[in-house]
């Protein structure tokens, strides 16, 4: 008989200890966990969205293009340190995939992987040249998509059979594991151009628009489940406010993938559907939109309300405060470039120094807390 594991608030409780509030002991890769390739998402997303910025000013492409090599440097850098803690800690690493909190963060790497490999095609090229950025780019979104692909299926199941959840239990980490398909449609819409004409580029092209399929309905039903939450039960507790900036990724990277894909129809498709696709990118794109800057301006209002009882304790969640943010402004980069409606132009840009000011405070914190502080050390019993 299947066992069942109980997500009570002592589970949470738990959980705050593997995001970064731990007892001040010695520092060890036992107590790594995949929400750390977060960091990596956070710092990507900084340099792609510099790119699609509708205000280029001199400088910017070379500065989000040395932000993208150290978004590479560091997925070395977690990758590594996640295939130590599998063959040191192997335990310990399989107790996350039973965890109710930590096996969403599952969604991650995959994220991370397609991130930076979208950053090496766009702003890449320009230092490996385009061949070495193309192979790179397809291995990073390959093995992404299919990891992503595999967390959409297996968490959720893993949900379904194995875990009663209370009814209060919905948080913006739900979204992790559905999210990955999303962010290999936009991505993968780059890659369209680059395939030979005919059926690779027609499969391409319907793959994604499937990924964004599976991505966008598995998402909006998550999130229903997290305003319900929010309704019938308040607020989550500080150290998961910054999880409420979740729900912004599945909303700023569909929109994203939406006019990406509109971009790459007229290599792949025929006239008819390619003009559909614009039109739903550009009506589709602006509704959501909408419902993102709505559920900005309910995750700030919380999050300020939160920082101002003191109680904004600083935990590996906080890069949520990134990634989210940051589809946000590649998507009104998109509705800009197939409106030229310059509200998406500024609001892009507002978001952008929004988006650096919130990276640059996360990724001190987080060195701080790697060399001084708790992130490395154990949980709390």
């Amino acid at each position: 008989m299947t066992a069942i594991a109980t997500f009570r608030p002592a589970s949470r409780r738990h959980l705050l200890g593997e995001l970064g509030q731990t007892a001040p002991q010695r520092r060890s890769l036992r107590h790594f966990a995949p929400n750390w390739f977060a960091a990596v998402m956070g710092t990507g997303i900084v340099a792609n969205a510099a790119a699609t910025l509708p205000l280029q000013l001199p400088g910017l492409r070379g500065a989000a293009t040395v932000v993208w090599a150290l978004a590479a440097l560091l997925l070395v850098v977690v990758s590594i340190a996640w295939v130590v803690h599998w063959m040191r800690y192997r335990e310990q690493a399989r107790s996350h995939k039973h965890h109710p909190i930590m096996m969403h963060f599952y969604g991650a790497p995959p994220m991370a992987l397609v991130t930076v490999g979208g950053g090496t095609l766009v702003l890449g090229r320009e230092v490996i040249g385009l061949d070495a950025a193309l192979t790179t780019a397809w291995v990073l979104w390959s093995f992404g998509t299919a990891l992503g692909l595999l967390t959409a299926v297996a968490i959720p199941y893993r949900m379904f059979t194995q875990h009663r959840i209370e009814p209060d239990a919905a948080f913006g980490g739900w979204l992790m594991p559905v999210v990955p398909p999303m962010v290999s449609a936009a991505m993968g819409a780059l890659l369209v151009p680059y395939l030979p004409e005919g059926q690779s580029r027609l499969t391409m092209i319907l793959l994604c628009l499937a990924m964004f399929g599976v991505s966008l309905i598995a998402a909006l039903v998550t999130t229903t489940m997290i305003w319900s939450r929010l309704v019938h039960f308040g607020v989550p507790q500080s150290a998961m406010v910054a999880t409420l900036w979740l729900v912004l990724g599945p909303l700023g990277q569909s929109v994203t993938a939406a006019g990406l894909l509109a971009n790459a129809g007229p290599s792949a498709l025929p006239e008819l559907y390619t003009e559909g696709l614009t039109v739903f990118s550009v009506i589709f794109g602006v509704l959501t939109w909408g419902f993102a800057m709505l559920w900005l301006a309910l995750a700030a209002a919380v999050t300020v309300k939160t920082a101002r009882a003191g109680e904004l304790g600083f935990n590996l969640t906080w890069w949520g405060f990134t990634f989210p943010l940051g589809t946000c402004i590649t998507g009104s980069s998109v509705l800009y470039g197939h409106t030229g409606a310059e509200i998406f132009a500024v609001a892009a840009v507002v978001l952008y120094v929004g988006l650096v000011g919130a990276w640059a405070g996360v990724a001190a914190k987080t060195i701080r807390g790697v060399v001084i502080g708790p992130l490395l050390r154990p949980v709390m019993p």
